[in-house]
């Protein structure tokens, strides 16, 4: 089992008004077997925390502390914390010119392994998981995200965690701008990654509509960079209900 522990962590932003803080002190452990939703407002700081646990050079850590299995994340560069076994499948995937997917694919799987893996297997596994994940054939020499539709990107984000099996993935808004049937897609292909408990999962969301796929063992609310409720499945149920209002100031101080 490994352990991706957050600790107290505060995190801000430089903007024109000088430093902006959006983490105000998150703990959170996910241990592999484990699928976590993180819930919240627009603007509540989850996306922010994502980044962070992946690298973006954007969010100052201001103080606290992210570990995997004891190592320090935060002295880890980009790619070394997906070497470590970190996935993070974007709100916004980035399109990447010139650069087929095929190439894409067997280069990131070498880098992340050390070592290139062997091509007929590989080519075996490739094709299986576009198949499952209904990605047609020819879309493996086309360029990254080059003119693909939002469903058909997040699509390829999920390929990659099938292909690559990380130790844990991000995923952030996975599920925004998907129809019915690419959520059911997509949300299976987690499922499948999930398969013997050597993933721990943490799933960032709006909404609870990919969380009748995808279960979530505990679910955290995030308001205002903190951590405003905790709880199992039935909290997402909950929410489904009656929404963020309770937890918004505002409204407190209205009623």
């Amino acid at each position: 089992m490994s352990t991706l522990e957050i600790k107290d962590l505060h995190v801000s932003i430089e903007t024109e008004q000088g430093r902006k803080p959006i983490l105000k002190g998150v703990s959170l452990t996910i241990n592999t077997g484990e699928t976590h939703a993180i819930m919240g407002p627009n603007g509540s700081g989850k996306s922010t925390l994502a980044s962070t646990i992946a690298g973006h050079p954007r969010y100052l850590v201001d103080s606290g502390s992210i570990t995997l299995d004891g190592e320090d994340v935060l002295k880890m560069s980009v790619d070394q914390r997906a070497r470590a076994g970190v996935f993070l499948a974007m709100q916004y995937p980035v399109e990447i010119p010139g650069v087929t997917m095929t190439n894409f694919l067997r280069t990131a799987k070498t880098a992340i392994d050390g070592t290139a893996p062997k091509l007929r297997t590989w080519t075996k596994d490739v094709k299986a998981a576009m198949a499952e994940l209904r990605i047609e054939p020819e879309f493996a020499e086309r360029n990254v995200n080059e003119g693909f539709s939002g469903g058909e990107k997040k699509r390829h984000e999920i390929l990659q965690l099938e292909l690559f099996g990380p130790k844990f993935a991000i995923l952030d808004e996975t599920d925004s701008g998907l129809d019915v049937d690419a959520l059911k897609v997509v949300s299976e292909g987690v499922n499948r990654a999930s398969e013997g408990g050597n993933l721990g999962t943490v799933l960032i969301t709006h909404y609870t509509r990919i969380l009748r796929y995808i279960r979530p063992d505990f679910v955290h609310v995030f308001v205002d960079g903190r951590i405003a409720e905790e709880g199992g499945p039935e909290l997402a149920d909950r929410l489904e209900d009656e929404g963020y209002d309770r937890f918004l100031p505002t409204v407190a101080a209205q009623a």
